[in-house]
Parts: C-alpha cells; structure tokens; sequence
C-alpha cells in the first residue's frame, strides 16, 4: 500500500477525441463504464455517441464531465469525494458531473498510468488530493488558453465557473465544450499551482453522493448482478479446517440430477456447477466429500486463549523503549495491572463473497467487486495461464468491503472454474462460506503494567500483546524484526506522555487465517489502551477525561478534540441510574477520533447503548455529508464487534455460519449518533473510513464501569456478567 506520486511529465498527457472531448491524464486514471455495469468491456471503444480519452477529465460538447476515479466504491463515499476534489479545480457544473471507475487492464499495458488503485487504510482522499486538485487545475488552465486564443486575450484575464470560461472586460463567454477540442491540444509550460483548502468552492460543502440514485432505483450493479449468456453457476464448499485438503467427492450420489453441469475438485474445495443457483447449492449439499482435516482439527478456541496468555510470559520483540520503566515501575508507590483479550472477527459484509469468471483461449475476463483491481487482474492470469495483459477486471460496486475484499480467494476459484468447464461461471459464496472460511481480524491477548507517582499520574507504562501476524498470514514478506506495524499501532505511537514506556510484540499465528479488519490493530489496541487509561484514572481517583487532558498537554489537536466532545456529550451531567457515561480517544489513519456513550445495564445485565457523540479531526474535510455518514457506519460496526461479533474455533473449524450465530447491531439496536468536526487544518489530511472504530469499544466499555463498578477486560459483552447499579 505504498503512495505513488507521479511525475510532472505526466500531468500533461492529453488525447483529443473525434467528437472534440478533452481528456487530461494525471498519474493514476481509468478506461471503464459510467457507474459500473457488467455489459461493458472495458478495453474496448465505446459506443458512438460516447468517446474514451486517455485521463481523468473528459468534456464532451454537451458540458456535461466525466471524472474518473482510480479507488474503490464499497459504501465510504469516494466515487463523489475524489471528483469533488477534481472538480474543485476545474471549475465545472458540479450538477454535471458523473464518474466512471478506472480499468486495471489499462493501467497495466500502460505501465502504471493511473498509480496504485488499491483502496484500503482509509487513503483514497490523504494520500491522493494533490494529485486530483492539478488533475482538475491542468484540464482548467487549458481550457482557459483555448478559450483566451479564440478571443485573442491574455489567459490571465479569463476567469472560470461553473463550466463557463468568461473574458469579464468584453462579456463574452464560453462552455467547456465549445473549446475541449482546441484544449486538448494545449501543451502547458507548467503546471498551475493548486488551492489551499482556505480557497475551496465545493470541496467542503455537504454534497449528496453520486451512486445514490442508482443505489436507490436498483440500476446499480454489484458484482452478485452480474449476468452473461451462457452463464453458469457454482456453488462451493471448502474444507471446514483451515489448511486442509481435499480427499475425494462422489459426484455420482448427483448424477442426472436437472441442471447439473459438473463437479470440479480443488485442492482445498469442491464445486459443483449447475444452470442456477439453487440446484448448484443443493447437489452440493447432498455431494459426499472426504477431507483430509489436518492436525489443526484437533484445536479449538480454548486452546488459542490459553496460548495467547501463555505466550505474553515468553520472549519479545520490542517495538518501543522510553525512558527505563522497569526501574520506574519498581519505585512506584501504586501500580496496576490488567490483561485484556479479544476474539478472530469476521468482516461480515452484506455482500458475500462472488466473481463470475470467463476464461477464452487468450483472454480472460472477471466480473466482481475487490478493492485491488489491479491484484485481482494479476490472481486471475496465475489460475489461468495466460499474459496479466490478456485478463480484463470489470470492478463492480462493493457491497462491503472493511479490508476483505483486498484479497480475493473467490475470484481464483472462479477462474480455476470457468476454466474447467470452457463456459462463463458465477461462483458464489453462501453467507456460511462467507464467514466460516473469511480471513480475520486477528485474536490478541494484551497485558499491561503501570506505576502512579504520588500526583496520581502515571510514572511507568509497560504493555506487552500477542497477537496474530497478517503478513505472515498471507504469506507475505517475513517479518525480520519481530514486530509488526500493525500489531502494535495504538500502543508504540501512543501519544500519551508516559515519560518511562516500553511496548513488547510477539506474533503468534494458528492455522485460522488472518487479515486487515476495518482499523486494523487499533481495533483491538484501541479497545485495551483506553480501556486501561480508564483504569489508571479510577486508580488514581481522577475523572477519566481529565487524566487523558493531563497525558495529552502540549498536543493542542488532541485536546480540541476533548473540547469538541465534553461540550457537547454533556460530560459530567447526571444520569439516571443504572446509566454511565465512558470516553476514549484514538489516533488512527492520520485522524483523530474521540467519542463518548451513554449507556445503560439494566438489573438483568441486559446492555443498551442510547447515545453516542464523537469529535473529530481529520485535519480538511471534503465533504461533511459523508464523513458525518462514515463515523456511523464505523460505530455501528464496532458495537457489533463489542457487544456480540466472535468467531470461535472447535475441532479446528468456525462454529458461527450465519446472523443468527454472528449476530449484528441492528435498528432497533442503533444508539442515536452525533458527529462534530474538530479540525486542526494545516497540512494534516486524515483518512475517516476506519477511524471511527476504534473508540467505541472502550467507550462503551468504560461507559459500562461507569453504570455498575465492573470492569470489562474481555470482548465480546454478550459474556460479561453484569447488573446494573439501579
């Protein structure tokens, strides 16, 4: 996931179109189908009436704008913020404007035009607004020199609006599309400078999203829409146990059933094929497969969590030395102690898993929704055996993503099908495939040790986790140094003022896989950090926000942020009893997030979550709408985490299979949300898909301390034993 800039050179890459479009080609950028459907074949011409041009701006001579967008839709709103941030240099009609996802094929047989189109780690808008602030100022400044050459002025005394470039001292004026023709062959000595965000028109103001009208009507297509003549369906079942294999499947117990086409072996699956779905489902049902199991069949989660506490005695990496703590925390005159533990989490999105996969003799194509397009391109050529140029990704909506979709085992079974049966196949997952054989949010255990000086304020602060290696998980690069970034964010970045700490890391897998999880560490960092804060705080009998205004002097964003929330939480007001109040505050993606819940445990120890308020500083915001809609995405998707989400292993296999076994906040579960933005402006541009996250399960947790004295260590609540104070 590493950030491209691109180079000066390429900024000026311009194509003109027949049909007299401009076309401005920026670093990263596309070649696919206006809010993707699953007709389209992307590496060909488009229609008549339609023109593709290398670049990120297209201008046809009906003023209407084409932006095109290297990331990923799966619900964080990018598909409108990206153009915003092209927009707001162009100077368009923003009403005008419609975008279109970039090809993968294409930015591989053009050697990387459009940069990384990975989307994850919350970076599409921090790592990428330069870059789409000169891609929209280029496409301006040349559409302003076409227009100053046919009126005979000096570009400088042309201004630009609302997709209407005017010469102000003679009151003529002219479309985009009037001079997109002459634009096009426009070379710019240089690239014109780019607005500070003081200078934003659009950018900044609340805009409605632009696939919310195809998401509404039902035209927009996910990649489970897909639909191809002579299109077959697979259903699959892969070996309960991760890591075995496959031993035999006795396709004759189906034979001659209606509709079967073929059962097709993999190393680690069966499929079976059919004209539908259903009957695919159902003769796989009744398919009688051998396993072979592994030695892993015989572990269950019992034994992971024993392993876990257990490893946290053993050796360690260090990932931070500050100071001397063990002499520090010796010399205390109190000190405390606590582990905290969390379980594997499923990424559960809405959309299981699916890839419809054509494989040709020279060519293949894959219709799915996956966060690495260009990944997912690569994965297919492999299953294949053919040239990566010869494989062409049609990327589809996501119906969730939360990092499972950076990694498509689905799409190589597809292609391994398809393949198979010399026919288009749609390979779907069922929701219990989906989340019996995902790839985790890693189970950790993680224990610390603190001394308070005679100020009550911490002295000494040791934290110590175990936890599972993702890069180790997928195989990646070895970790040489014993520690991960991800396994210790939150804990040896953290920005409380401990003058004596020291952060320990042991990596510690199972055979259940393991990957990035909506925040990643800081999700179950988060949740043990403020957690202990809290602790700390209750130790020393002093409220918890004012010990995290104390450990955070001197850091005037974090503070704001603490401002932000006790003014409008209501911070210290009474409750009613029964109720608490818990805080936390996290750092994460280069954002900052703090919120504060109101709870309630009733006499039976029944949770309920009535209000949640959050304070946040991601530095600029391109569209509030959508920041204020992502903070409630990530809390309700860290309160499923906290009160119920659990994956649990017996005899070496996941038990949940469905939502009635992993169970999610529903509507009538939904705390009332409150987002305010505390932004510190500057240089900083902070990611807002995951960062929310992270703080709500310590801030329920700590809210639930408030209400009745019991401190939760363990995730998920649905275990705690508690009753309520009333």
């Amino acid at each position: 996931m590493n950030a491209m800039v691109p180079g000066r050179r390429q900024f000026l890459l311009a194509t003109l179109s027949a049909a007299g479009g401009l076309a401005v080609g920026v670093g990263f950028a596309p070649d696919a189908a206006a809010l993707p459907t699953n007709t389209e074949i992307w590496d060909t011409p488009p229609p008549a009436g339609a023109h593709e041009v290398t670049a990120w701006v297209v201008i046809e001579p009906d003023e209407s704008v084409l932006i095109r967008v290297a990331k990923q839709e799966m619900g964080q709103g990018i598909l409108t913020a990206l153009p915003m941030l092209v927009a707001e240099e162009l100077g368009c009609d923003w009403t005008k404007v419609r975008a279109e996802y970039a090809s993968a094929h294409r930015n591989l047989v053009e050697k990387n035009v459009y940069g990384r189109m990975g989307t994850g780690g919350s970076r599409s808008v921090r790592e990428n607004y330069r870059l789409l602030q000169q891609a929209g100022a280029s496409a301006r400044e040349r559409l302003v020199a076409a227009a100053a050459a046919r009126w005979g002025v000096a570009p400088a005394a042309c201004s630009v609006r609302d997709g209407r470039i005017t010469h102000p001292p003679s009151g003529r004026t002219l479309g985009f599309g009037a001079v997109a023709a002459d634009a096009a062959r426009i070379t710019l000595t240089a690239e014109p400078a780019i607005r500070p965000p003081e200078q934003f028109r659009l950018a900044g103001t609340p805009q409605p999203r632009l696939d919310t009208p195809v998401k509404v009507n039902g035209s927009a297509r996910f990649g489970i829409d897909t639909r191809l003549p002579g299109m077959l369906y697979a259903a699959v079942a892969a070996c309960p146990v991760f890591g075995g294999t496959l031993v035999s499947a006795d396709d004759k117990a189906i034979a001659g059933r209606r509709g079967i086409k073929a059962v097709v072996r993999l190393k680690d699956a069966v499929v079976v094929v059919a004209d539908n779905f259903w009957r695919a489902k159902q003769a796989l049902a009744d398919l009688p497969v051998t396993w072979d199991e592994g030695a892993a069949a015989d572990t269950d989660s019992a034994q992971f969590r024993a392993a876990y506490r257990a490893a946290l005695d053993g050796p360690a990496a260090n990932a931070l030395t500050r100071g001397n703590a063990a002499a520090a925390l010796a010399g205390a005159p109190k000190t405390v102690e606590a582990l905290y533990e969390v379980p594997y989490l499923a990424h559960a999105t809405m959309e299981p898993l699916n890839c419809t996969a054509h494989v040709q003799p020279g060519r293949v194509d894959v219709w799915l929704g996956t966060q690495f397009p260009e990944k997912a391109l690569e994965a297919a050529a492999e299953v294949a055996g053919v040239a990566p140029g010869n494989v062409y990704v049609h990327n589809c909506y996501l119906g969730g993503g939360f990092g499972r979709r950076a990694v498509n085992d689905e799409l190589r079974q597809a292609v391994a099908v398809s393949k198979a049966v010399g026919a288009p196949v749609k390979l779907i997952w069922t929701r219990e495939e989906d989340i019996r054989h995902d790839r985790y949010r890693p189970q950790a255990a993680i224990r610390f040790r603190a001394g308070l000086g005679a100020d009550g304020m911490p002295v000494a602060w040791q934290a110590r986790t175990a936890v599972g290696s993702i890069r180790r998980s997928l195989g990646w690069d070895p970790v040489t140094n014993g520690v991960e970034s991800s396994a210790v964010e939150g804990l040896a970045n953290t920005p409380y003022a401990f003058p004596n700490a020291t952060v320990d890391c042991i990596l510690k897998n199972t055979h259940v896989p393991v990957m990035f999880w909506r925040s990643v560490g800081s999700s179950q960092n988060a949740f043990a950090v403020e957690s202990f804060i809290d602790e700390l705080a209750a130790a020393a009998g002093v409220d918890p926000l004012t010990m995290r205004r104390r450990l955070l002097a001197g850091k005037s964003d974090f503070l704001h942020v603490l401002d932000v929330l006790e003014e409008n939480s209501g911070w210290g007001r009474p409750l009613p009893a029964g109720w608490g109040r818990g805080i936390a505050i996290h750092q994460s993606f280069d954002t900052i997030v703090g919120e504060v819940v109101e709870a309630s445990v009733s006499s039976r120890g029944e949770v309920r979550v009535h209000r949640v308020v959050a304070a946040v500083d991601c530095g600029h915001v391109v569209n509030p709408a959508t920041v204020e809609r992502q903070i409630e995405s990530a809390v309700i998707y860290g309160l499923t985490a906290a009160l119920s989400g659990e994956i649990t292993i017996a005899k070496g296999r996941v038990e949940q299979g469905n939502f009635d076994t992993y169970e999610m906040v529903r509507m009538a579960d939904a705390p009332r949300i409150e987002t305010h933005l505390a932004l510190s402006g500057g240089g900083k541009w902070g990611g807002i898909g995951e960062p929310g996250t992270p703080p709500i399960a310590p801030a329920l947790a700590n809210a639930i301390f408030d209400a009745t004295g019991t401190r939760v260590r363990s995730l998920p609540l649905k275990h705690a034993r508690l009753v309520g104070r009333a």
